[in-house]
Order: structure tokens, then C-alpha cells, then sequence
């Protein structure tokens, strides 16, 4: 069975759901759009798709069976709401609201109307983090202590809405909202403790530099990182297990793993190494025969497994990956990311 979308905001983001869904999904059509911007309609028309002149003009298209939302961040709550009510299935875009508040409201007329509502992490297909995560899980490199996740530009960039706080721009809501949701799916734990420390060194709204430390029930400790200032960039990835460390250096997946070859004592771990810093038993090299350098393992992954997945719900015949209950506990991660922002203090939580 075949299903029609619309798109709720042609911009950057909507025009990418459309090229990707036209291109790649099968079982879905694109229809129509609605864009509040009347200068983004004869792009619309362009395309072949129905231009609606309203949001009330699209719900009420009998023909659509799944809504994308791709609009500023402030107005989803409310799109999504009149299109469930509406019975209209329904994709927003990330963060999908503004606060957890939000997402609980949108989640109680959910479950009113029975109807199916997402949110597009896609970011859980990333490749990198796929590789990380069965590194994690296979346990290649022993229990994982500290995880760094970061992203890092130097553009000073925030475009368009983004750089509004009315909208919920930010690179918190923008960027750091896929990493909180990428380490919540990684790490099976609570979150107990949140620290924050968010710049705005160029723009003059929102946030657009962050660092923000995460600790979790089991003992593991994570860095998010999100940078737009930064000419030198870290590793993508930096993960150090009790057994090993695992990097990733970029968006391509260039890394590799250095695990322990031995368990046993050897007789160098005592002794003193002269080094341009001075001598040393701590931070001295380790003998190259002691440790073991193994590949990054090999995964495939793509993104439209997202709307692949949201057929495969409609059909029947799967369970929803990015489900509402978990975009709303990293909702919750980020409502404390912000309270430790406001307190310039880490906030105890059970997230």
C-alpha cells in the first residue's frame, strides 16, 4: 500500500525530505506542500506538487495520510496537533519542540487519536555513530568509562531562524539535541547529573558553542561538544573503554581501535621514562607489544531506513524505531541542560 505526504515548510529541510522521499522511498508520494513564505509557492508549483494555501487547507485534503513538519521549532506543537486531530500521521523534525512540556501535550492527543507521530532523528543512522555503538554493545573494547561526541565547524553560521530564540534556534536545539539522542540510545542508564556551559560568542540570541557534560547511573561519564567557532578540529568520536579507545576522527569514519594485548603486570609498568616533559611512570608510552591496533568494524546504515520504518509501522508489520517516549526523555535531558545554564551548576536529575 502506498501512502501521500505533504510538507509543512519547504525550506532546507523540507526540500530535503522531499528529494529524499521522491528519490528513495518507494511506497511513499509527496503531494503537496504549505509553506507560510508566498514566495516559496511558485517553487512548490514548480515541482508538480499542490500548493496549499493554509495549514487548514492541507488537513483537510482527504488524499494526505502522513504530515512531515519542517518548520521553525516554536510552531510544531501546534502543527502536529491539528494534524493528528485531523487524522493525519504525523514526521516532525528535530528538536520536536521547544521543552519536554510540549512533547507531553503532543503525546496525550497521540494517544487520543490512535494516530502515528515521529520525530526525524535521523542521526541514529549516522555511520559513525552506528560504528560506536557496536562497539559499545559488543563490548570490544570493555566497559566504556568517558565518551566524547562532538561536532565542530568554523563557519559562525546560524542561519536564518536559528539564530532567533523565539524559534528555538541554537546549537543546542539544533545539533546538540541528535547527540543527547545518540548517547541515550547508546547508554542504558539514567541520566543522574547534567552540566552545561553554553556561549554565545558571535550570535547575539542563542547559544552557538557548547560543551555539556552528562553522567549516567551505570558509572559512565559523556562530553557533548558543538562548536561553530573552532578552527582546529578534535576527533568526531573519542571513546575510552577499561579495556582499550576507540576514535573516530571525521565525518568520513576514519579511526581505529588500540586495545590491551595483555592483562598481565609487565615489568616496564614501573619503571621511570624520560620524556621531553620530564620523567614520568604515569603518562609514558606504552611498549608497542602490549597493545593491539584493530580497525573500525564494519556497519552499513542509511537514512531513509527513517521513512523506510514509517512504512513499515503504517503497514503493520514493524514497531516504531524513534518512538515519542524517547524523543521526550531527551527532551527532559535538555530542559536540565538549560536549568544548568540558568544556575551555572550541574543539576541532579533521574532521566
Amino acid at each position: 500500500m502506498g501512502y501521500k505526504l505533504a510538507i509543512v515548510g519547504l525550506g532546507g529541510m523540507g526540500g530535503w525530505h522531499y528529494e529524499n522521499v521522491t528519490k528513495r522511498i518507494d511506497d511513499i508520494e509527496v503531494i503537496g506542500a504549505y509553506d507560510i513564505r508566498e514566495e516559496v509557492h511558485p517553487h512548490i508549483k514548480e515541482l508538480g506538487l499542490k500548493c496549499y494555501s493554509s495549514l487548514e487547507e492541507l488537513v483537510n485534503d482527504k488524499e494526505v495520510d502522513i504530515v512531515t513538519i519542517a518548520t521553525p521549532n516554536d510552531v510544531h506543537k501546534d502543527i502536529a496537533i491539528t494534524c493528528m486531530r485531523h487524522g493525519k500521521n504525523v514526521v516532525c523534525e528535530k528538536p520536536v519542540t521547544m521543552n519536554a512540556q510540549e512533547l507531553e501535550e503532543i503525546i496525550e492527543v497521540q494517544k487520543e487519536t490512535g494516530k502515528l507521530f515521529s520525530v526525524h532523528q535521523n542521526r541514529r543512522w549516522d555511520k559513525d555513530y552506528v560504528i560506536i555503538k557496536k562497539i559499545v554493545e559488543e563490548n570490544i573494547i570493555g566497559k566504556p568509562c568517558m565518551i566524547e561526541n562532538r561536532v565542530q565547524g568554523s563557519r559562525q553560521a546560524m542561519h536564518g531562524w536559528r539564530a532567533y530564540k523565539i524559534n528555538g534556534g541554537g546549537m543546542l536545539l539544533d545539533w546538540g539535541v541528535h547527540l543527547v539522542d545518540q548517547l541515550l540510545c547508546m547508554i542504558d542508564a539514567p541520566v543522574v547529573d547534567a552540566y552545561s556551559d553554553l556561549h554565545s560568542i558571535y550570535s547575539e540570541e542563542v547559544d552557538d558553542n557548547l560543551k555539556v557534560m552528562l553522567k549516567f547511573a551505570n558509572g559512565v561519564s559523556a562530553l557533548i561538544e558543538v562548536a561553530t567557532n573552532c578552527f582546529i578540529n578534535q576527533s568526531r568520536w573519542h571513546v575510552i573503554g577499561e579495556e582499550g579507545t576507540a576514535v573516530i576522527s571525521d565525518w568520513s569514519c576514519n579511526g581505529q581501535i588500540v586495545k590491551l594485548n595483555t592483562e598481565e603486570k609487565m615489568e616496564w609498568a614501573d619503571a621511570i621514562v624520560y620524556t621531553e616533559a620530564g620523567p614520568t611512570r604515569t603518562m609514558a608510552p606504552r611498549p608497542s607489544e602490549t597493545t593491539i591496533n584493530l580497525p573500525l568494524p564494519e556497519v552499513t546504515s542509511d537514512w531513509t531506513d527513517y521513512y523506510k520504518n514509517i512504512v513499515g509501522v503504517l503497514d503493520g508489520k514493524e514497531k516504531l524505531i524513534v518512538k515519542p517516549e524517547e524523543c521526550l526523555r531527551a527532551m527532559k535531558v535538555i530542559d536540565a541542560i538549560f536549568e544548568s545554564h540558568a544556575k551555572k551548576a550541574s543539576v541532579n536529575c533521574n532521566i
